[in-house]
């Protein structure tokens, strides 16, 4: 049915915080001054025109800002509100668009408005009529649900699409802001919509909240219910007790029977009863009763007096160290030394000196991959004790190393305590994982918590918190691996025996391949020894050319990865079994090469094919590297004077390239260099592999050699690396890790290396087989390497290299 609108010139009454929506009959206060001003010009207004009931314009003024659309209203009734004060019954009848304000009789806001059209279609669509049930039976739902059955039927009996929506009016849940929505809302099926919603989301928090508050009381009841039931049963045992002639405390009885039945220490029995005693006067409801049986439970567990005997067939444990682990010649020594004097000490009635048993602590010191982990499994197979790993990555609790105190909730022993607990004896050989990734933050520093641990001369008297009474730890092998020593600290570092684990050679690769990670791996990838064989030369290849690695992880790796390759091949019908893979075998399973040795390429393609390159020797947390040294120098036009540094270096790396630049600069002339192009043009050196931090001086030598070699036009020899510090005066002093980087050269495929004059005793840990491929030639002087590295002249020495 169509409707016109009308406009319409009323006074104001404003509703602070609240809404009237059309069809509500509300009480007003008339002691409001606003309001009383409204009623008033309304009534003179309908006194002067005699038409009818006052009407005044409804609307809502939220924190001082009055809503665009009004409700009509009529004054249906002036008089006395329940209180005594004066108050009048306005009824809503239908919506004004507010419109600009004019002039009237009274004190009242005059303002002109437009009723809004609110006509429906007849008949209504089906969609709004399931609207329209939907939101009878919700409202008919929540009514029940306060009690009010006699407003359901006058819901029930409401016709109009508009007149239901704003019905919803009267509802107590809705925010100002929702009403306020209704009111502005024209459309009356939109309006309606708007409140089914907020009625059915408001449903759904009541049911939420009543299944959390009858959870609540469930639980409650239960808990009262529980503890009724356990008091009658507390009451029935302490009867049948007494009928069998037995005393009260029998748990705290049975508790003082097995620790005077436990082989303990004496202090530790005294420290025991004395728990025992406090648990026979706690009461069975306070909480010190629980944590003094758990205390006593963890005590008894101990193996205090437990120990292994360790297997003294000094042979048959180098043997066993042999079978499971190829190279690792200086930890099998320090294991074969350890046994052999625990075996004299036995036999001469010396195990016990000034209350210390003979335990090691040893730190496996070496790159990944190269079998940390593994080979303390491996010392303790050959040594027949019990084996425990405790991962100490990431710790940062200082309570994980020596325990809570008994006051906290949940508290534990520390990771010593329980790995002697899960060892069942207290001899074991204990394996600290990664001990350099041990942190520290507000709960204390690990590391610190571990120096009474591994220290020979206090562990036999070790407190862990929890416990708080003595365990010896004299007799217990700690083994700690870590990939660099450097971040161990210096105190923890100071207690422990270093064993370096620097890499394993090509020739051990192949070995440790063909003895241990293939026979893995078929085994993995479901094939037989006499299906798939791996001839030398493939395995050469692999370690050599697919893989550069300190260890054999990536090694590995790559034989799962060819052996699974050929499974699936096998399974696709593209190849028959038994099958014989040989090293030109390799490229089609697994693709081409990923570092082919500088050696083996073309003599113009390698790096150091032009002047201002040279080949150092450095050492990373994987073990030793090859690293280039690049210079160059700038158009004396276009470049600034100085010297520019690139590649993530650090501050020793960058002083050491100043002394070289000095040192090249004062002896120029010496060495028969243009060092006038020195002053007048930059020279700028880079170190490849720049998202790399480099830091150390042992590439001092490395870059004076690149820049003689760019001044003189000469180039570095492509088979020589070098690594040392350079002086101001060109002395070549030493540095470390001549181990690792002579390792690094060998896989590089280099033939010669350049090590300073005072390394030379360090030689004597580089395998025999690395020493013959490499020519080592030890240095005292700068003028000694760039006789050694430079390339015989070829043209003239020329600066614009």
């Amino acid at each position: 049915m169509a409707s016109t609108s009308v406009t319409l010139t009323l006074p104001v009454l404003p509703l602070d915080d609240e809404v009237v929506l059309p069809g509500m009959v509300v009480p007003l206060d008339l002691t409001d001054a606003e309001v009383r001003a409204a009623v008033e010009a309304a009534q003179a207004a309908a006194g002067k025109s005699g038409n009818g009931k006052p009407r005044v314009l409804l609307v809502p003024r939220i924190d001082g800002t009055y809503a665009g659309t009004g409700v009509l209203g009529t004054v249906e009734q002036v008089g006395r509100l329940s209180g005594g004060d004066p108050g009048a019954l306005i009824r809503g009848l239908g919506r004004v668009r507010i419109g600009a304000g004019t002039t009237g009789p009274g004190a009242a806001l005059w303002v002109e408005g437009e009723t809004v059209d609110e006509a429906v279609p007849d008949p209504l669509p089906g969609a709004v009529t399931e609207l329209v049930k939907e939101y009878k039976a919700l409202a008919t739902s929540w009514l029940k649900k306060r009690g009010a059955w006699q407003v359901v039927d006058r819901v029930q009996q409401i016709e109009g699409v508009s007149a239901l929506a704003d019905n919803s009016g009267y509802s107590p849940f809705l925010t100002v802001e929702q009403k306020v929505e209704l009111l502005e809302t024209a459309d009356p099926v939109a309006r309606l919509k708007l409140a089914v919603k907020a009625l059915g989301d408001h449903l759904a928090e009541q049911d939420v909240a009543e299944s959390i508050a009858k959870d609540v009381q469930d639980g409650v009841d239960k808990q009262q219910r529980e503890f009724l039931l356990r008091r009658q049963l507390e009451a029935v045992r302490k009867e049948l007790r007494e009928l069998n002639g037995e005393k009260d405390g029998e748990e705290s009885d049975d508790y003082r029977a097995r620790v005077e039945a436990a082989d303990l220490p004496e202090k530790v029995r005294e420290a025991a009863l004395k728990e025992v005693d406090k648990l026979e006067r706690s009461s069975d409801q306070s909480p010190e009763g629980s944590w003094i049986r758990t205390w006593l439970d963890t005590v008894l567990e101990l193996p205090w007096n437990e120990r292994t005997e360790d297997a003294y067939d000094i042979r048959g444990a180098r043997a066993v160290l042999d079978a499971e682990h190829a190279g690792l010649s200086d930890v099998k020594d320090r294991i074969t030394e350890y046994l052999a004097v625990r075996k004299r000490r036995g036999e001469r009635g010396m195990g016990v000196i000034g209350g210390r048993r003979g335990g090691a602590v040893l730190a496996l010191v070496g790159p990944p991959g190269v079998g940390k982990t593994s080979l303390g499994e491996s010392v303790a197979h050959a040594m027949g004790r019990k084996f425990v790993r405790v991962a100490l990555g990431g710790v940062r609790d200082e309570a994980e190393i020596r325990g809570h105190r008994r006051t906290y909730v949940g508290a534990l022993p520390g990771r010593i305590v329980r790995a002697i607990k899960e060892a069942g004896s207290m001899n074991p050989v204990v394996l600290l994982d990664e001990i350099d990734k041990v942190g520290s933050d507000f709960r204390g520093d690990p590391a610190a918590a571990l120096l009474e641990v591994l220290d020979p001369a206090q562990n036999h008297t070790f407190r862990d918190h929890y416990l708080e009474v003595e365990l010896d730890l004299s007799d217990v092998v700690f083994l700690a691996t870590a990939n660099v020593l450097e971040a161990i600290p210096e105190a923890l570092a100071d207690r422990m025996e270093l064993v370096r684990l620097d890499g394993y050679t090509e020739d051990e690769k192949v070995v440790i391949a063909r003895d241990h990670l293939l026979p893995r791996q078929l085994e993995r990838a479901g094939l037989g020894s006499d299906e798939v064989v791996l001839a030398e030369d493939a395995l050469r290849k692999l370690a050599g050319e697919y893989t550069r690695e300190a260890g054999v992880r990536t090694l590995e790796r790559s034989l799962a990865r060819l052996l699974r390759k050929v499974a699936s091949q096998h399974e696709l019908g593209e190849r028959e079994l038994p099958l014989t893979i040989g090293a030109d075998d390799l490229r089609p399973l697994i693709g081409r090469p990923h570092h082919v040795p500088e050696s083996a390429q073309d003599p113009a393609e390698r790096r150091t094919a032009v002047p201002g390159v040279a080949t150092g020797l450095a050492v990373t947390g994987a073990g030793g590297d090859v690293l280039f040294v690049e210079a160059s120098l700038a158009d004396p036009e276009t470049g600034a004077a100085g010297l520019t540094l690139t590649g993530q270096l650090g501050d020793v790396m960058k002083e050491s390239a100043q002394i070289a630049l000095s040192f090249l600069r004062s002896h120029g002339a010496e060495l028969e260099l243009p060092v006038a192009d020195l002053k007048d043009r930059g020279v700028h050196i880079h170190f490849p592999a720049g998202a790399v931090p480099k830091d150390g001086p042992s590439a001092g030598i490395t870059m004076t050699t690149a820049l003689a070699s760019l001044l003189s036009g000469r180039q570095v020899r492509t088979d020589v690396a070098m690594t040392g510090e350079v002086s101001l005066t060109g002395r070549v002093l030493p540095i470390g890790g001549v181990k690792q980087k002579l390792l690094a050269a060998h896989r590089a495929g280099l033939t010669t290396v350049i090590i300073p004059k005072r390394n030379e005793a360090d030689l004597d840990d580089v395998p025999a087989e690395v020493l013959e491929t490499l020519e080592v030639h030890p240095v005292t002087d700068v003028r000694q390497v760039l006789e050694l590295a430079l390339a015989r002249a070829q043209a003239p020495a020329v600066a614009a290299a």
